[in-house]
C-alpha cells in the first residue's frame, strides 16, 4: 500500500478527530463571547488600569511630598526655621482671610 492511500477506518478516524477539534474550538469561542466572560474581562482591564493609575499617582505624590519636605527639613531631620517661619505666617494669613470672608458672608 502507498502512503497516500488511506483506509475508510483512517478517514473516519480523521473525521472524528476534526469534529472533536471543531467542537472544542466552538466551545472556546462560546466562552469567549459569553456576556459574563466579556464583563469579567472588561472589569479586570478596568481594575488593572485603575491600579496602574493609582500607583502612578502615589509615586508622583510621594515625590512631591519628598521635595516639599526637603524644603523645610534638613537631611538630618532638623527643621529649617528660615523656611518654616514664612510658610507658617502664610498659612496663618490664609486662614485669617478665609475666616474673615466667612464672617462677612454670615452677616449678610
Amino acid at each position: 500500500m502507498s502512503d497516500d492511500v488511506r483506509t475508510p477506518a483512517q478517514i473516519e478516524a480523521e473525521i472524528a478527530r476534526r469534529r472533536q477539534d471543531l467542537a472544542e474550538t466552538l466551545d472556546e469561542l462560546a466562552v469567549r463571547v459569553h456576556p459574563a466572560t466579556i464583563a469579567r474581562d472588561t472589569k479586570a482591564k478596568a481594575v488593572s488600569a485603575v491600579d496602574r493609575t493609582v500607583g502612578q499617582a502615589y509615586v508622583a505624590v510621594n515625590r512631591a511630598v519628598g521635595r516639599a519636605r526637603s524644603q523645610f527639613v534638613t537631611a538630618e531631620g532638623a527643621l529649617r526655621p528660615e523656611r518654616v517661619a514664612p510658610a507658617a505666617l502664610a498659612v496663618v494669613g490664609i486662614v485669617a482671610a478665609v475666616a474673615s470672608l466667612s464672617v462677612r458672608r454670615r452677616r449678610r
